[in-house]
């Protein structure tokens, strides 16, 4: 999926980085289809995940045991702490004439709480948060940060505006979890493999040096995000997700953007990432939506995702993707469009397994 994404604003500045979007036709296209690395910054606006239809992958796989392998050493989550049997739960929120702030208190009047993470998006070169003044009392901000080019980062040109990024978020001083480069998988933004000539160990580079340079500046208040699309475009043997992972000491939380698009339920979209990491990292499912296909069909999958994550102990975050503001799709993702699909998030975000 791709999208602009209307800004919310602190004090009326843009706080998230623009993508600008390929103009075609929704109609009969996967969302893949409306991506593009064309930025600029200021705007406040955003893109979203990608989806590109594959073949199903079994459910019936066992589950493996969550964590058997991690490194002891290494605290589960980093400063964004994993809890057993607790999910964090927050959304990125994108409401139609509402500020970013209003958007918050609308959910929180409708579910009864606050989000516990508060999703931001922000273009390779917009300034990181120093400060995000709505963050609810408690919540933890996730901030998207777009890459680039490989050879931007690697020929060290973006040293300083790496460190100075750095500096910003951590004057934040709390913890915040940071999803640079997402989507790396894909085929659609100017970090992932496919623009750099089929090169995903550079992506690799690129990535460890970010968390070394955040390391040098000491940001350790940052919980690193490492966050593929759940499938591969072009479904190649170079393209492979595990091909991008940048190893276990550079990771604490893996994300997974996914949506309901075309039917897939979520252990189709889900299981693949879950089955190769669980037994090392805890999971965040960073992006997700439903379509609507009338009836009850959103509430439904909703619940059933609700489900998924109950039968799923290493997932320890759910981000949806909530908002009516992507101009070239005509769906809207926004949880509250009936009231059967409001009743149903609402009962997920209160549940015990969404408490974290």
């Amino acid at each position: 999926m791709s999208a602009h994404r209307r800004d919310a604003r602190i004090s009326r500045r843009g706080l998230l980085g623009l993508a600008a979007l390929v103009a075609l036709p929704a109609a009969g296209i996967g969302c893949s289809a409306l991506k593009s690395d064309d930025v600029a910054t200021g705007t406040g606006k955003s893109t979203a995940s990608g989806q590109v239809p594959v073949s199903e992958p079994s459910s019936a796989a066992p589950t493996p045991e969550p964590f058997a392998n991690a490194d002891p050493e290494q605290k589960l989550g980093g400063t964004v702490p994993f809890v057993p049997g607790k999910a964090l739960f927050g959304s990125y929120l994108g409401l139609d004439g509402m500020e970013y702030a209003e958007a918050l208190a609308l959910r929180k009047k409708q579910l009864g709480r606050s989000q516990r993470i508060v999703h931001l998006f922000y273009a390779w070169r917009d300034d990181l948060p120093s400060s995000v003044p709505y963050l609810p009392k408690g919540s933890i901000p996730m901030v998207s940060w777009r890459g680039t080019k490989h050879e931007t980062i690697l020929s060290s040109e973006a040293d300083e505006y790496i460190a100075a990024s750095a500096r910003r978020l951590k004057a934040l001083d709390q913890p915040v979890m940071l999803r640079w480069g997402w989507e790396m998988n894909g085929d659609w933004y100017a970090w992932g493999g496919f623009k750099n000539a089929q090169n995903a160990a550079g992506y690799v580079e690129c990535y460890q040096k970010l968390w070394k340079i955040f390391d040098q500046e000491g940001a350790d208040n940052v919980s690193w995000v490492w966050s593929p699309n759940w499938n591969n475009s072009p479904n190649e043997p170079w393209n492979r997700m595990e091909a991008y992972y940048p190893g276990d000491e550079y990771v604490d939380w893996v994300g997974v953007s996914g949506y309901n698009l075309h039917k897939e339920d979520p252990a189709t979209l889900f299981d693949p990432v879950y089955q190769k990491y669980s037994p090392v990292k805890p999971l965040i499912i960073t992006e997700i939506g439903s379509v609507d296909r009338g009836g009850t069909s959103k509430a439904d999958w909703i619940t059933d995702f609700a489900g998924y994550v109950e039968q799923r102990p290493a997932i320890g975050g759910v981000v949806w993707f909530d908002t009516d503001t992507h101009p070239s799709y005509p769906e809207r993702w926004r949880i509250d469009t009936d009231a059967a699909s409001t009743a149903a998030y609402k009962a997920m975000a209160r549940s015990p397994r969404f408490s974290g």
